[in-house]
């Protein structure tokens, strides 16, 4: 990530290259202590005395920065395309823009669809073909794109196709749902990772050299700062900033810099993508009978404001496709849970939430029924309107009677073993087999109950 992966003032749409990069600590090496700069009247934050003036600077994103990856081999070849920047806040998505601009020597115009509107949309398209006609491109860069609805979305193309501008696109959303398939396939989507542990430790000793001073923490205290950041490295820098304000006589401890500092909360979006990622996580962690897992992806989603009742459905679902027939139970206990819920509310009918996502991920699993369901569902579709047979039809008047209705049906109460082994399937249709239940928990003895009647079908039939 760059270390200054952070929003600013900067980049507005008549600003040229010069004003934007224009800083006594641009020509600094990367790692070198920057304070000895001139310093203006106003402060400056850490955040942004640390923003990288180069590509080399930038800490983390080795899958897009290396030398063999997408933006190396684009600057090498210097063949630069129109870019969307998807990932998680404070990771670089802005600076790495700015400095790609500042690479291939383009304007540098930075918009926000928060804020812009059509009518700004103009006026930046508008400057952006001035400026080409004095011979200099532009790169547009466009803050939370996905905002911009489908027409918006869709003004852009002209504007890449003629070359007016080359846009780079920053979203922490899923571009696939939420930019329309015309942009997309005028751009390519390089994904931005969260910071890792070794990312922010690195641009923790950055800020000390910038700051000339060490963090008054121990190491556990450390590691917790860290982690406090949640992969965010603007995060990061403005709680370091905040602890090296701290005048201590001795390194604080972890529980002193908790009591100090409110930790940040945890990146969740109830609407976004991390919703969906995270009750993914959890219900394959059932599915993959991981108790502590699905627990743990469980609690990260009660911790991040999620609605209890949506959890109490999925999981419910749950039980219905992964466990189904295999522990009928399952079902029940979901339904409880819930019910629990209901009665208590939270934090108490959260209890019951957990205990039924531990009998999940420990009940045996089949997909036998969910299988069953949707294989009998595509039947059903390619034989349309097909009618049932007429031995298994009701004749209440005459006239059905005289048509053959019920002529020959069996009741299976009077035959042996209470089976007849009749068929059920409309004329001329193959028998379906579209239950295949599993040799685990219930669903064992289900599949002898099966087989048995498939022989005395057989039999009955003549097979």
């Amino acid at each position: 990530m760059p270390a200054g992966a952070f929003p600013g003032g900067e980049g507005g749409i008549d600003r040229d290259m010069a004003d934007l990069f224009d800083s006594p600590s641009d020509a600094a090496p990367a790692d070198a202590p920057r304070s000895a700069a001139p310093q203006s009247a106003a402060p400056r934050p850490l955040a942004d005395r640390l923003r990288p003036s180069s590509l080399d600077e930038v800490i983390g994103q080795p899958q897009i920065l290396g030398p063999e990856a997408p933006l190396a081999t684009m600057l090498e070849s210097g063949a630069l395309s129109s870019l969307i920047f998807w990932g998680p806040p404070g990771v670089g998505k802005t600076t790495i823009a700015r400095l790609l601009a500042r690479e291939t020597e383009l304007a540098f115009v930075q918009i926000s669809a928060i804020f812009t509107g059509v009518p700004e949309l103009r006026k930046v398209f508008e400057a952006a073909k001035l400026r080409r006609g004095n011979g200099q491109g532009t790169l547009l860069f466009v803050d939370e794109i996905h905002r911009f609805n489908k027409a918006q979305q869709d003004g852009f193309l002209p504007h890449m196709e003629d070359g007016t501008i080359l846009l780079v696109g920053a979203t922490t959303e899923n571009p696939s749902f939420e930019l329309n398939a015309a942009l997309l396939s005028r751009a390519q989507v390089l994904v931005l990772e969260r910071l890792g542990l070794p990312d922010l430790e690195r641009l923790a000793q950055r800020a000390e050299r910038e700051l000339d001073r060490p963090l008054p923490l121990d190491e556990a205290a450390r590691a917790a700062l860290l982690e406090m950041a949640d992969g965010d490295g603007r995060a990061l820098l403005n709680l370091v900033e905040q602890v090296a304000a701290w005048r201590t006589e001795a390194p604080l401890d972890t529980d002193a810099l908790t009591r100090r500092l409110t930790r940040r909360a945890a990146k969740y979006d109830k609407a976004g993508d991390e919703h969906y990622n995270l009750i993914s996580a959890l219900h394959k962690s059932v599915r993959g009978s991981d108790p502590d897992a699905a627990l743990y992806w469980f609690g990260r989603m009660l911790e991040g404001g999620e609605d209890p009742r949506y959890l109490a459905r999925r999981i419910t679902r749950m039980a219905v496709e992964d466990i189904g027939l295999a522990d009928p139970q399952a079902q029940t206990i979901c339904l409880h849970a819930w019910e629990v819920y209901e009665r208590l509310g939270s934090p108490e009918g959260e209890l019951a939430l957990a205990q039924a996502v531990t009998y999940l991920a420990l009940a045996p699993k089949s997909n036998a029924g969910y299988a069953a369901y949707k294989a009998a569902r595509a039947a059903a579709r390619q034989t349309g309107s097909a009618p049932p047979p007429k031995h298994i039809l009701n004749a209440p008047t005459g006239l059905m009677k005289d048509q053959g209705y019920g002529a020959g049906y069996a009741y299976d109460h009077d035959a042996e073993d209470a089976f007849s082994g009749q068929n059920y399937f409309p004329d001329g249709m193959a028998r379906g087999a579209y239950y295949q239940p599993v040799e685990r928990g219930y669903e064992r003895d289900l599949k002898k109950r099966l087989e048995w009647f498939a022989r005395l079908r057989d039999k009955r039939q003549g097979g």
